[in-house]
């Protein structure tokens, strides 16, 4: 009995948006379906902490194959090198400090974990420092230390290949998708 609900529904649904499709193209108007392939593409994957005190695990990464794409989901980590459009990046995991409140460390030296995705040419940067190469305004969610200022692939592309800036990294079908730094002082 639900199936078949379901199935009734989902044809009227089906059969409501093709009249309005044939609605508007019968009165003359060109029309044209503009889906935000984006935001309904990627699933929503479960975040790590972001402040997390041990590197994120990998189950099923074969780390002896070389440098290559992590898995779909989000890494806690920082871009290390970027040529082109292609970024390698690493795990990192916060250090507490004595002196201060700490700061981000990246695996040893020798540690073999480390990926390389191409960057999406639609990626979402949201930029805890704003877009511009002075970095000096904060844009920052004050709940959640991550930033909101949205930037293109570009500023995400010359910040990289500057600086090495906490940030949880999305990956979804072997590309970094989505980039969103994390706000240390």
């Amino acid at each position: 009995m639900k199936t078949s609900t379901r199935y009734i529904l989902a044809g009227s649904a089906v059969a409501a948006l093709t009249m309005s499709f044939v609605s508007t193209a019968y009165a003359g108007t060109q029309s044209t379906i503009t889906l935000p392939v984006t935001s309904m593409a990627i699933p929503k994957f479960k975040a790590p902490k972001v402040f997390g005190t041990t590197f994120q695990a990998d189950p099923g990464h074969d780390f002896t194959k070389g440098v290559h794409s992590r898995r779909d989901g989000i890494l806690r980590g920082w871009i290390t090198h970027v040529s082109g459009v292609k970024a390698e990046y690493e795990p990192i995991k916060w250090k507490k400090g004595t002196q201060t409140e700490g700061h981000f460390v990246g695996p040893p030296e020798g540690d073999v974990r480390a990926y390389a995705s191409p960057i999406a040419k639609n990626v979402v940067f949201l930029s805890a420092f704003g877009c511009k190469a002075s970095m000096q305004h904060m844009t920052v969610d004050r709940n959640t230390g991550l930033g909101n200022k949205r930037c293109s692939q570009s500023v995400l592309i010359k910040r990289a290949k500057q600086y090495e800036r906490p940030a949880l990294i999305t990956v979804y079908k072997g590309k970094i998708v989505r980039v969103q730094e994390i706000y240390t002082p």
